[in-house]
């Protein structure tokens, strides 16, 4: 087996790695080097990283367990001091590593301008994590001045990222308007004014003159005299080609390392991939050509064909709210025609550039539904002249009439690109939906498709809808409420982003079409804010539905059902005594053994719940929570304590589990069951979260349900002690809790951010550990027994008014 060493653990090298253990897993014993104290990971989504709206561990491609899994030995936060060609060794700080092959990756380098005070702390670049939680973390506190040098798509991902972190930005541009290799004066100035209307500032023809402070930077002054307060600096002016180790070796070297469209270096031996190589002139900055020459690589590593042939590229804003599209070359030109539509009012620009009856060059901002459409013109050089009256119109409108806006994805060759980024073309998504992936988490699992920067979701849901018909149904974004336009996801971005916590707050800042909400909001925000803030919010008991407001569930005759906790359905003597007592002298009419191995006391009238309360909390017992949206029970077996078949103390973790998970508020009811062997008597492979006890451990599935829809839950992770058990399952609740929506079972949840994002969370063990103290934080909050509160402090239960009479399930 050949050796293979790898110099940067980048996304270019990650395909690259994908490509060659995929094909043959036994060709190479890999060993991968990265300056970064991690792994692979997707650095087009550092923008949403830094703005709150998704965490690090969710941008993750390659965590510990994937190299670990497919041997990849791992030299991270270790520098490569030098390559020893001659000897074929790669010499880094911890020692040397031979080669067969050796790949070269390094990416590229931030340019930071020479400007006075450069080097102040606090001026930093955007390139990588290490960068983005730089920035995080000078956004410690509402309204700090930031500036960002440079309007191009870094700067601005970078400005609008801080601004929702609570800071005030500034842009600095050095030329007239932004993103001027991208968009033509018209669409930057809509770009700007979008930005503006955002609450960042941007001053175009602005030069940096120097950064002003002592110990740590203060402020920017530019060429002209003005200067802006800055606490930190962001320089997102270009990058270079990190090619220094290449070059030190004695490889040829011009801007970036130079290679054939074999991606070989002037070393048949040494291969270079990514934004460090220079190929017929061109540099490439971009992922998709990156994607490209990984496959092309991997292909020549086997020993097979293959040739990287640049292709056309085209450029989209990952900044929510800013539309915007551009490719091929807008430029102006003799022989050149433009097409120009505008709608000021709905803020929409269309421009086309045509020569030679064709299209060249395309600028879209406001309204981008037709870029890919657009962008194959572009690229596959299609004669327009046919469709040139209504070709700014889009592709709908060709043959003189709008039509069903599915039919130009119809429209579409198998050959034509939708996603960009990893170059997966429609026929390949066909292909897929044909052999079984009929859902997009089925579609990016087995296709890439939209897995990347996530602009062509929407093309990839397009080709589902015209693919299957009426089996597919695109997903619309529902609002929370009337109250609002803004989704669930919406809201809670913007509560976790600008660090809201009041209702009042979410109100204020969402823009609440009316002034407290309504019984459809109130309660989802009442627990988005329990679960996001447990420490800085207060349980508003007004935004509760009856059940949990009246601590028992209401019935159809207007009383109320009392279910004491049994912790795993054990219970005592002295117990069953409280609770024969208590329906005797509250004349209880109907005394059941519900299916979570509880007794339930129907028929309680309302007035006689403290009472009844009293009497079962005298006897030791407390709420069940058999009305919450929160744990529920632990359904347990008798596991090794009687059953001849038990493996495992099944009750002992059931109680452990429910006296851990108790109190916790979640999106909607959560249920647990533990059984002592395969044989499940339990019943757990039909929970929220099921553990089947086994010689070697513990099995945890999760994702079942029994009631409207039935489902059996799917392997989450085998571990071998009680103590991993209960962690993996607090990690796992938390993990739900702070990205389901309301009201979604976990079944519902896992269906939407996949099965592999949640052993993601779960298998990194640092994650893992912070999930685990996030909910200890919460439970420390919350674990309290609501009996208990009201007995002790009876002038409390007093009659809400009712913002609905039944609660949802």
């Amino acid at each position: 087996m050949k050796n293979a060493v790898i110099i940067g653990a980048g996304m270019a090298s990650g395909r690259v790695l994908e490509h060659l253990i995929e094909a043959d897993p036994e060709a190479f014993n890999f060993t991968l080097f990265n300056s970064e104290p991690r792994g692979n990971y997707n650095r087009i989504m550092l923008s949403p990283v830094l703005s709150g709206e998704k965490s690090y561990a969710e941008i993750v491609t390659h965590d510990d367990g994937w190299y670990g899994q497919n041997k990849v030995t791992c030299r991270f936060g270790e520098a490569v001091t030098s390559i020893d060609r001659e000897a074929k060794v790669v010499r880094g700080a911890n020692g040397d590593v031979p080669y067969d092959k050796l790949i070269i990756a390094t990416g590229s380098a931030p340019f930071i301008i020479p400007v006075p005070g450069h080097d102040l702390p606090g001026v930093i670049a955007y390139r990588d994590l290490d960068d983005t939680n730089a920035m995080i973390d000078a956004a410690d506190a509402p309204g700090k001045p930031a500036v960002v040098i440079g309007g191009g798509l870094l700067g601005l991902e970078a400005a609008a990222g801080l601004a929702l972190r609570g800071m005030s930005v500034t842009v600095i541009h050095l030329n007239g308007h932004l993103m001027e290799r991208q968009l033509d004066p018209a669409a930057g100035y809509l770009l700007q004014k979008d930005l503006e209307n955002r609450g960042i500032k941007v001053h175009c023809n602005g030069a940096t003159k120097a950064i002003l402070g002592t110990d740590r930077v203060e402020g920017v002054e530019l060429d002209d005299g003005t200067v802006y307060d800055a606490s930190l600096v962001v320089m997102a002016v270009g990058i270079r080609p990190e090619a220094t180790v290449a070059k030190n070796a004695g490889l040829e070297v011009n801007r970036g390392i130079l290679v054939n469209a074999q991606m070989e270096t002037s070393d048949p031996d040494i291969l270079a991939v990514g934004e460090c190589v220079e190929f017929d002139g061109q540099l490439f900055g971009l992922v998709a050509p990156l994607y490209d020459q990984a496959k092309v690589l991997a292909k020549i590593l086997l020993e097979e064909e293959g040739s990287f042939v640049p292709k056309e590229l085209s450029t989209k804003l990952k900044v929510t709210g800013c539309d915007l599209f551009s490719a091929g070359d807008f430029a102006e030109g003799e022989g050149r025609e433009d097409i120009v539509f505008r709608d000021p009012a709905r803020g929409v620009y269309r421009r086309l550039v045509i020569e030679d009856d064709q299209l060249v060059g395309a600028v879209m901002y406001g309204d981008t539904a037709d870029s890919n459409w657009f962008f194959g013109l572009i690229r596959d050089k299609t004669e327009i002249a046919d469709m040139r009256d209504t070709l700014i119109f889009g592709p709908a409108f060709q043959g003189g009439a709008p039509s069903d806006p599915l039919s130009a994805v119809a429209a579409l060759p198998r050959e034509a690109e939708i996603c960009g980024c990893n170059g997966i073309c429609k026929g390949q998504i066909e292909d897929a939906i044909a052999a079984g992936a009929t859902d997009l988490t089925a579609i990016k699992a087995t296709t890439k498709a939209s897995a990347s920067c996530g602009t062509c979701t929407g093309l990839v849901e397009q080709v589902l809808a015209v693919t299957l018909g009426d089996d597919f149904v695109i997903p619309a974004a529902q609002s929370i409420c009337a109250c609002t336009d803004m989704t669930h996801e919406d809201v809670r971005r913007m509560i976790k982003s600008q660090e809201l916590k009041s209702m009042e707050a979410v109100w204020q800042e969402c823009g609440w079409k009316t002034s407290c909400g309504c019984h459809v909001c109130r309660p989802a925000l009442n627990y988005y804010l329990l679960a996001d803030w447990p420490l800085e919010y207060t349980d508003d008991a007004q935004s509760r539905f009856i059940n949990e407001r009246k601590h028992a569930n209401i019935q159809k005759d207007g009383t109320f059902s009392v279910v004491p906790r049994m912790w795993g359905g054990i219970t005592t003597p002295d117990e069953l005594r409280a609770i024969a007592d208590a329906a005797e002298k509250f004349a209880v009419p109907t005394v059941k053994v519900t299916g979570g191995q509880r007794i339930d006391l129907l028929g309680v009238k309302g007035e006689d719940l403290p009472a009844i309360w009293k009497d079962l909390n005298d006897a030791g017992m407390v709420s069940g929570h058999a009305y919450s949206k929160g744990l529920r029970t632990v359904k347990t077996c008798v596991g090794t304590d009687h059953c001849r078949f038990g493996t495992q103390d099944s009750t002992g973790l059931g109680i452990k589990l429910e006296k851990t998970l108790w109190g916790s508020w979640t999106p909607h009811k959560l249920k647990l069951a533990v059984s002592g062997c395969p044989r499940n008597c339990a019943e757990a492979t039909c929970k929220d979260i099921g553990v089947i006890c086994v010689d070697s451990g513990y099995q945890i599935s999760i994702g079942g349900a029994a009631g409207m829809d039935v489902r059996e839950t799917e392997l989450l992770c085998q571990v071998a002690t009680e103590a991993e058990t209960i962690d993996v399952i607090k990690a796992v609740t938390q993990s739900y809790r702070e990205n389901a929506k309301y009201l979604d079972r976990i079944y519902k949840w896992v269906g939407k951010v996949g099965m592999d994002w949640v052993k993601e969370q779960i298998e990194d063990l640092d994650n893992r550990a912070a999930l685990v103290e996030r909910f200890e934080i919460s439970q420390s909050v919350y674990r309290k027994d609501p009996w208990a509160e009201h007995v002790t402090k009876a002038e409390t239960y007093q009659p809400i008014a009712d913002l609905t009479l039944e609660a949802a399930e």
